[in-house]
Order: structure tokens, then C-alpha cells, then sequence
């Protein structure tokens, strides 16, 4: 790896920099979105019971708070559980357009990553292209410089779609897993909503 660092030079870096923030990325998100760790299973059930059996007690909420992000959707429901169907539902809303914006943090650095990438490599492409040209003399070809502009042309090219096309992948994976737990918390906080407000037994 460090030859063909050597060999390409200076347009190689750009993509090796993006390459290690494309997998730290990718590792951090997927430590971050496990369903286990932002939609728990079980949660709503025990806020339920909770609330049925002593209330929506300040300890509670705050203890709900701080379980997941889908516990802070819920405990915005249940600081307004003696409001209004409405207030409730705002406060919910409100809370978790936050708790989106959090689970989709880093995804716009992975998805112009995985945008950019190809065109580093196009970008080293042409900086290869202007070395095999200037290999090109009245005097013959400079044989060293042929090779490192083709060296720099197709190695750049090349690390830019093998960093691009698993970007890609990565961010549209964590895009529907996103847009999943957001599904599945409207879908709790609204039975939340409906049991409090006595629609439903649970």
C-alpha cells in the first residue's frame, strides 16, 4: 500500500482521507442505529404499566428520558400526559423531529463522501492524463513519467469507486433503517397518546 502511495503521490491523499472518514463513519453509525439501542423492545409496555400503576411520576419520566431515543420521544409525552390530546401530540412531535435530526447526524458527510469520491479519482485521472502527455517530447518519451501518470491515472480512478460504491450502500442502508425507527416510534407514541387519554386499554 505505501508503493502505490509512492508511486501515484500527492493526488492519492485527498482519496485516503475520505477513505478513513468513510469507515469511521460507517463504524460509528452502526454502532449507533442498533434497534436495540434506539427502539428497545419492551420500553412502551413499561411506560405503560408505570403510568397504570403509579402515574407519570416526575422519577419516571426522567428515567424514560435518558433509556433511548425512543424513551425521550416518550417522556415528551409524558411531561404533557394531563394536557390536551394536542399538546401532547405537539410535544412529542416536537421532540422527536430532535430525536431524527440526531440519528441522522454524520449521514450527509457519509452521502457527499460517497458523491465526491468518484470524482477525486476523475480528478487524479486527469492529473495522470497531464503527466502521460508530458512524457511526450521531440527528444522521445520520458518512460518514468509515462508510467506515473498512468500509475496516478488508474489507481486514483480506481480507490475513488471502491470508496464511493460502499458509501453508497452504507448511506442508503442507514437511511431506511433511520426511516424505520421513525416509523416504528410514531407508531408507539401514538398508542402512548391513545392509552393516556383512555381510547385504548393497551
Amino acid at each position: 500500500m505505501f508503493a502505490i502511495i509512492q508511486t501515484v503521490g500527492w493526488p492519492i491523499w485527498p482519496l485516503l482521507l475520505a477513505s478513513v472518514i468513510a469507515v469511521a463513519l460507517i463504524i460509528e453509525r452502526s454502532a449507533s442505529l442498533r434497534r436495540s439501542r434506539v427502539v428497545p423492545d419492551g420500553l412502551l409496555e413499561n411506560v405503560l404499566n408505570d403510568l397504570r400503576t403509579q402515574g407519570a411520576s416526575a422519577a419516571m419520566t426522567e428515567r424514560v428520558d435518558a433509556h433511548s431515543p425512543l424513551g425521550r420521544v416518550l417522556a415528551a409525552g409524558l411531561r404533557n400526559v394531563s394536557s390536551t390530546r394536542e399538546v401532547m401530540k405537539e410535544a412529542i412531535e416536537e421532540t422527536g423531529r430532535a430525536v431524527v435530526h440526531e440519528l441522522e447526524r454524520y449521514l450527509t458527510t457519509l452521502g457527499t463522501i460517497a458523491s465526491i469520491s468518484p470524482l477525486l479519482g476523475l480528478f487524479g485521472t486527469i492529473v495522470g492524463m497531464i503527466d502521460i502527455f508530458g512524457s511526450q517530447s521531440a527528444a522521445g518519451t520520458n518512460a518514468v513519467q509515462l508510467a506515473q501518470g498512468i500509475s496516478t491515472a488508474l489507481y486514483t480512478t480506481g480507490l475513488g469507486l471502491i470508496i464511493a460504491i460502499p458509501s453508497m450502500i452504507f448511506w442508503r442502508h442507514f437511511r431506511a433503517l433511520i426511516d424505520g425507527f421513525v416509523i416504528d416510534m410514531e407508531q408507539q407514541a401514538i398508542k402512548l397518546v391513545e392509552v393516556a387519554h383512555g381510547d385504548r386499554r393497551g
